[in-house]
């Protein structure tokens, strides 16, 4: 969404867009620019007239974090931008700093002015960039602007997440001349513009590792379809070697749990290591498996907020700096709950299926941003779920009830 502001008085048709709250809020963020965003049945498309606006609002921008994706796109169509510093999710401190500092060695020019980024160019230059650590924002916003930088511009330990490889395919449908070598470095030679095009987006590999663990955590056979089996393979990988069956086809998974999960240990690292986003999730799971599992969080300081909660379910987790240390239980129980950040949401709603009795979770806002019609999905799979419409008297959005051995599947 966020490149089809390189656009000029041209359409990009986006397919497979799902409904999410981050999607609405991005949408809201590009009309404000002047761009009309039509979006129906899951097919999106942004028409971008030939002059934009370049200054974006601090409501919609400090919602979420991926509308920092807006400031590439704009320095090159337009020159300048104006952007207050995003929001997101409370998982730790996540500075822009990357994406300032690859975009001053383009020839921006860079303020930070009342928490707001000013930044300006007369035209910015390729060159080559090498990224401190590989950040899958700073390697978008970068090759997005990029795309119009005179000459060639090399990025080097670029992120390799899939949503890499989707973004390329996008601006490379639209004209942009983008070259991945598959180890760490992209190169993009700079055109003049770029037309009319059509792109789809990959499956989400967060979302497929979130229900096959639905399955494993209630012991329940799940299959996940339409999806592309080697973006998950490092949850397979621990998957297994915690003794679940896990069988692959070509787009599609299924769990088979055999008897009490084995402890595992892990560490998060940039893909194709093991997801930051999938830590909460696999720690639920772990909560009943047997033995102890030591869980390593190397990309955010604060994700790990949702082991209080689990706690309050009977788990036992202690933290150690960076490392969470998970005993397993017998089994979890009901409890009231709150949600901290999205994943950490998905995590709990996970161990509420698993858990006796009934779970009640509240701010439930965060996992709209990332998952489309979750309790629906749970539901066909056989979970017991109840969305509690908001009372000002009361938080609580949620009730789940769960016995993993013998209702759930």
């Amino acid at each position: 969404m966020a490149a089809s502001l390189l656009l000029k008085g041209n359409t990009l048709r986006i397919k497979r867009v799902p409904v999410l709250q981050d999607i609405l809020t991005m949408a809201d963020l590009l009309r404000h620019l002047g761009v009309t965003v039509e979006y129906t049945k899951n097919i999106m498309d942004i028409s971008v007239p030939e002059n934009l606006s370049w200054e974006t609002p601090a409501d919609l921008v400090r919602k979420m974090r991926a509308s920092s994706l807006v400031l590439g796109p704009l320095l090159a169509r337009c020159g300048r931008a104006i952007m207050p510093l995003p929001g997101g999710c409370s998982i730790g401190s996540r500075p822009i700093d990357l994406h300032l500092k690859g975009l001053t060695r383009m020839g921006a020019s860079i303020e930070l002015v009342h928490g707001a980024v000013h930044a300006r160019t007369n035209g910015l230059v390729g060159t080559r960039i090498y990224l401190d650590f590989p950040s899958v924002g700073a390697t978008e916003n970068l090759i997005m602007a990029a795309v119009f930088a005179k000459g060639e511009t090399v990025l080097e330990n670029t992120a390799r997440e899939p949503e890499i490889h989707n973004l390329v395919e996008a601006l490379s449908s639209m004209g942009a001349i983008i070259r991945e070598e598959g180890t760490g470095i992209i190169r993009i030679q700079g055109v003049s513009s770029l037309h009319d095009a059509e792109t789809q987006i990959i499956p989400d590999r967060i979302e497929t590792c979130t229900y096959l663990l639905a399955g494993v955590i209630t012991r329940g056979n799940v299959t996940v379809e339409n999806i592309i089996p080697g973006h998950i393979d490092s949850l397979v990988a621990k998957l297994e070697e915690a003794g679940t069956s896990i069988e692959l086809t070509k787009d599609s998974a299924t769990v088979r749990p055999d008897g009490r999960l084995k402890a595992v240990s892990l560490k998060t690292l940039p893909y194709p290591g093991f997801p930051t986003d999938i830590q909460p999730q696999i720690m639920a799971t772990l909560c009943l498996a047997e033995g102890t599992s030591v869980i390593q969080e190397s990309i955010f300081q604060s994700r790990f907020l949702h082991a209080s909660e689990l706690n309050k379910m009977g788990a036992k987790i202690e933290i150690q700096g960076t490392s969470a240390v998970v005993t397993g239980v017998a089994g979890l129980y009901g409890a009231d709950v709150c949600v901290t950040d999205l994943r950490a949401g998905a995590a709990l709603i996970l161990a509420g299926l698993a858990a006796q009795d009934t779970t009640e979770v509240c701010q439930l806002g965060h996992l709209r941003r990332g998952y489309e019609n979750i309790e629906q999905k749970l539901r066909s799979l056989g979970g017991r779920i109840d969305v509690i419409p908001i009372d000002p008297l009361n938080t609580k959005t949620s009730a789940l009830s769960g016995d993993p051995a013998k209702e759930h599947q």
